[in-house]
């Protein structure tokens, strides 16, 4: 696969049930550049902290869907606060040639959430780029409570990905999930008729969970459907 649509998008919600949306701007030195972060603080919730990471082309506003906020909603005092992050238009959220993104994550994201939130436990997610990510970084920082991956952006090989998913067929070697031990507990969803489903199912298979599966593509639509069961299972492992 040489290419794949990008996973652009703005937030689409009538009524947020009154969460706070906290926006703030990260100073990152390991990434070269301000990144624009949101810190979403439902009415209700517990002590913590889900960070979810975007797809390629994407904001953190892609997260800000009336599916998103009704299950927080919905979750009470088992919802978490979340951290919606900055990855630029195509990070891939590892350390590259740009910028040590994974380890923005690990060592300056993940702190200015928790200081603004004090929260116990921290679990990752994300979309497709970002659901690499959050494989990628969940299998190597074994400390989250729980990681999940909608649509994740994976290749069985480095000549199959996408260009400028990596700087070079090096730079996939050393993120290579399928290398890793995978994180537990884990959570993967894909639409039925998803480009990346052979390396993603292959990848479940490896990791011993079910991958969950509705008809669908690689879109908002089918990521809007899996939200409710989404932030669901991290609730269960984390809430």
């Amino acid at each position: 696969m040489g290419t794949i649509a990008g996973c652009g998008g703005g937030p689409s919600y009538h009524s947020t049930h009154r969460s706070r949306l906290i926006h703030f701007t990260l100073n990152s030195r390991l990434t070269h550049r301000d990144l624009r972060e949101i810190l979403v603080v439902p009415r209700r919730h517990g002590a913590w902290l889900l960070v979810l990471m975007h797809g390629k082309g994407g904001s953190p506003s892609q997260f800000l869907t009336q599916p998103f906020f009704d299950t927080l909603e919905t979750l009470g005092r088992l919802a978490p606060d979340v951290l919606l992050l900055d990855g630029s238009d195509d990070s891939y959220w590892h350390n590259r040639a740009d910028g040590a993104w994974a380890s923005m994550v690990l060592r300056e994201a993940i702190p200015a959430g928790v200081r603004r939130t004090h929260a116990k436990r921290i679990a990752i997610g994300g979309i497709s780029m970002g659901g690499y990510g959050a494989i990628l970084i969940g299998s190597r920082a074994r400390d989250f409570c729980a990681v999940g991956a909608q649509s994740p952006a994976l290749w069985l090989s480095s000549g199959e990905t996408a260009p400028g998913a990596f700087d070079d067929a090096q730079d996939y070697e050393r993120n290579d999930v399928f290398k890793l031990h995978p994180p537990d507990p884990l959570w993967i969803d894909l639409g039925a008729s998803d480009p990346f489903r052979e390396a993603t199912l292959a990848y479940a298979r490896r990791a011993g969970i079910p991958a969950h599966i509705k008809p669908g593509g690689h879109d908002a639509a089918l990521w809007n459907a899996f939200m409710p069961k989404f932030l669901r299972f991290f609730a269960r492992a984390c809430g």
